[in-house]
């Protein structure tokens, strides 16, 4: 087992960036993951007039802090706003789509397992 050390990461510190796809509408900021030494990731997400497709590769957590964001699955879709979230076990096919007024934007939080997996 790795040996890591907690640390705060305050938000203005978190570095956003374009996703490979969906960069346009997309950008994610990574908090924790291999870098760290965790299999943990988790970070915050930054969705404007977005609609993404996506499998995701991890089991994974989203939790809306500001906006509003529609997470269609197999299971059913699912309308989440500030303080709402969502499962979405690995394997789950599923569409992103931010809601509102030109489009709308989500200010996001996840978290997802393992790290090694990620995709950004």
């Amino acid at each position: 087992m790795t040996e890591s050390q907690a640390v705060a990461i305050p938000f203005d510190q978190v570095a956003f960036r374009a996703r490979k796809e969906g960069g346009d509408v997309a950008a994610l900021g990574m908090v924790t993951g291999a870098d760290q030494g965790t299999e943990l990731g988790t970070g915050f997400g930054r969705l404007k007039g977005a609609r993404l497709d996506f499998t995701v590769p991890y089991d994974e957590v989203l939790l809306v802090i500001d906006g509003a964001l529609r997470v269609t699955t197999p299971a059913g879709v699912f309308d989440l706003g500030p303080r709402d979230s969502v499962w979405l076990p690995n394997g789950t096919d599923v569409t992103y789509e931010t809601t509102g007024p030109g489009g709308g934007e989500a200010l996001i939080f996840f978290a997802l397992h393992p790290a090694s997996a990620i995709i950004t």
